[in-house]
């Protein structure tokens, strides 16, 4: 008869690594459009095309990009109270900060429910990396599977909200997969001076959302 060693492994490490980026785990992702809703309404997204290229700008050149840097500059143990000041800062609306406190938050509280530990509320990719700093997985795969739970949240998004079907919303996560992995190698390396953000319709109907009479969801 074979036991289960208490000792973690690198296996253990991605399971668990996995389970915090899971549409399982209570964060509420699927509460947040990232301004994706108010794309839809505008015209601005309709078609499985505009989704990919809608969100592989986010990725490249928005928000993905810069929470990839500071999900970086975390794991590698840099001061988590000034990134996460630096986050706050980096939020273009009030409802990217919204998105991005509440989601670390309840990320925090979930954490803290399960081991018994107290754990700081910070934007999510702070919260991430204080918990995945421990873990033995490499940089660019901690960041990799960050940002492909995010990408996930908003195909789903948009596949509700499109609509759009199962079966494209996959095909536009997939298409995805390229981009995702490059920015996880760059990001793994590059430092606060490296963060940039150039996803301007992003941030304007991030902020336009605001003022959607009628909303699904909650950014």
């Amino acid at each position: 008869m074979t036991t289960a060693t208490s000792m973690p492994t690198p296996e253990h490490d991605l399971l668990s690594l996995v389970q915090w980026l899971s549409p399982a785990f209570p964060t509420g992702a699927y509460a947040y459009s990232h301004g994706l809703e108010q794309a839809v309404a505008a015209g601005d997204v309709r078609s499985e095309p505009e989704l990919r290229e809608w969100l592989q700008d986010i990725l490249e050149h928005g928000a993905g990009w810069n929470d990839a840097v500071l999900l970086a500059c975390g794991l590698r143990g840099e001061d988590l109270g000034a990134l996460a000041d630096l986050a706050r800062a980096l939020a273009g609306t009030a409802e990217r900060l919204k998105e991005t406190e509440e989601q670390g938050a309840a990320f925090a509280k979930a954490r803290a429910e399960m081991t018994g530990t107290c754990t700081n509320a910070m934007p999510l990719p702070l919260a991430i990396a204080e918990q995945a700093k421990e873990l033995s997985i490499s940089c660019e795969q901690v960041i990799a599977l960050f940002q492909h739970a995010f990408a996930s949240s908003l195909v789903s998004a948009g596949v509700r909200f499109i609509p759009l079907g199962q079966a494209a919303g996959q095909r536009v996560l997939a298409a995805l997969h390229p981009t995702i992995a490059a920015l996880a190698t760059r990001a793994a390396t590059a430092t606060t001076a490296d963060l940039a953000q150039s996803a301007f319709r992003a941030e304007i109907q991030s902020a336009a959302h605001e003022t959607l009479d009628v909303r699904i969801f909650k950014t």
